[in-house]
């Protein structure tokens, strides 16, 4: 039988279920995953504002 575990985001290695990644390496590039990924999403919620005060200007005052 095979032990309970998960395996490693970045690489796909087993680990034990209290582990986030396989080694300081994985957790380098996860982490860097997730702050290209906060900074997509904060760049298209800035361009949907924008386009919002766009058309809430075109709308409304004319």
């Amino acid at each position: 039988m095979v032990d309970v575990h998960k395996h490693c985001p970045v690489c796909g290695t087993p680990i034990p279920l209290d582990e986030t990644t396989c080694s300081d390496k994985c957790q380098g590039v996860l982490s860097e995953r997730n702050k290209k990924v906060k900074k997509t999403q904060l760049t298209l919620y800035g361009v949907f504002i924008v386009f919002i005060i766009i058309w809430i200007f075109v709308t409304f005052i004319k």
